[in-house]
């Protein structure tokens, strides 16, 4: 079951996509080929900031709002493609957040952006 806020957008994108009868295209390859496309877009906002400026993003009056409509797009297409392969997204990122913290204690990856094995 998905929750909350996230299911009345899974809900909003479905709904828009069946109106435009779309639904023949969102495949889940399709869809999972969209989304990279997408976070490619967002990756491109940041691909020159210094770390300073990529902190700072969202204060600039230029690059924040092209940020923001990215991530609205990776947002749409992340919970299109969970809701065609009928994935919880919020189960989902429990889940793996819960094996993370499994695999990286507090003890063994603080401070550190090592990769742990599994």
């Amino acid at each position: 079951m998905v929750h909350g806020r996230l299911s009345d957008l899974t809900e909003r994108v479905r709904e828009f996509a069946r109106d435009r009868d779309w639904e023949q295209f969102h495949t889940p390859k399709n869809l999972a080929m969209a989304l990279a496309g997408e976070v490619g877009e967002l990756l491109a906002e940041f691909q020159w900031l210094t770390p300073e400026q990529s902190a700072a993003v969202m204060s600039d009056p230029e690059l924040g709002p092209r940020v923001r409509a990215e991530l609205g797009d990776v947002m749409i297409y992340l919970v299109r493609l969970a809701d065609t392969l009928g994935v919880d997204l919020v189960d989902a990122a429990t889940g793996k957040l819960a094996d993370s913290a499994r695999r990286y204690t507090v003890e063994a990856a603080k401070g550190s952006a090592a990769k742990i094995s599994q």
